[in-house]
């Protein structure tokens, strides 16, 4: 097994690390040398063997039954998302041999539909890939436009850092989404480059990456500092597109009558305010010239 990946073994361990002792009913005397909980512990209050359970970490039983999983959830205190992530690590369907991977491709409606939307209006991909952006949503973050990564500008970006006063829950956040949006297509290739780019460069990232955490990607307010209208309250809605491999419609929104709602009514009049003509030979602003008369 040596070499060979085991990401329900990870997952497990990463979990198990987070449940303190007493979150259990397990009492404490004296130091212990691990954190969270030993791994006879989790055996015990699931019900099964601590060789048995030790197997599983170490990737030597790769076929737990559905009954092992749900009570290994129990005993982690997993949420509703983290426990169907491992019932997919655990027991999902046998994997077939990948194809070769292909660019992702907006469909031409929902292309269409972002760019007429007179709101903030995205297409994201599996791995957080900007498909596609209208102006509105670029004025929000020049970062969001197709190319970028939504990852990579709020660990490696810190302009986009600047965007969230609450950049923490917003960046622990967008990481469970990520291992939830990908699920157990970890041999994604664009998946292996994008996590390895970003443990390497960002302590952050790779520190919130070993929690395994897992949370599924919902509608929920956010708040942005932006450098030009000031504080913003928005509603982000995420939508699943229809006959594509994993595409969210992501749409930003204020309540009605709010001074966010005035604010991005600003903002969108700023972008739609026409340029002074450019000399189409030299570049130059045309010269404005006083009326004689």
């Amino acid at each position: 097994m040596t070499g060979e990946r085991n990401p329900l073994g990870d997952y497990v361990r990463a979990r198990r690390e987070l449940v303190t002792p007493e979150q259990v009913g397990i009492p404490v005397s004296g130091m212990r040398r691990v954190p969270g909980l030993r791994r006879e512990e989790v055996a015990m209050l699931a019900g099964i063997s601590a060789d048995y359970y030790l197997r599983l970490e170490q990737g030597r039983d790769r076929n737990p039954s559905v009954q092992v999983l749900e009570s290994l959830a129990r005993v982690l205190r997993l949420d509703d998302d983290a426990t169907a992530h491992l019932l997919r690590l655990g027991v999902g369907a046998p994997r077939r041999r990948r194809p070769r991977p292909r660019r992702e491709t907006v469909p031409e409606g929902m292309a269409k539909l972002v760019a007429a939307l007179p709101l903030p209006a995205v297409v994201e991909g599996r791995c957080f890939d900007v498909l596609a952006a209208n102006a509105l949503a670029t004025a929000l973050s020049p970062r969001l436009v197709p190319g970028a990564n939504r990852l990579r500008a709020v660990f490696l970006d810190p302009a986009e850092q600047a965007l969230y006063p609450d950049w923490e829950d917003a960046a622990g956040g967008m990481v469970a989404g990520f291992r939830q949006s990908v699920g157990t297509d970890t041999d994604d290739p664009r998946f292996i480059e994008l996590v390895g780019e970003l443990s390497l460069a960002s302590p952050h990232f790779s520190r919130l990456w070993a929690r395994h955490d897992v949370e599924a990607c919902e509608g929920a307010p956010k708040h942005i500092d932006h450098p030009q209208v000031g504080r913003l309250r928005l509603n982000r809605e995420r939508l699943g597109i229809g006959g594509t491999a994993g595409q969210t419609l992501v749409v930003y929104h204020p309540d009605p009558g709010t001074d966010s709602a005035e604010k991005l009514l600003l903002l969108a009049s700023a972008i739609q305010t026409p340029a002074a003509p450019r000399n189409t030979t030299t570049g130059e602003q045309p010269r404005v010239h006083a009326d004689p008369g």
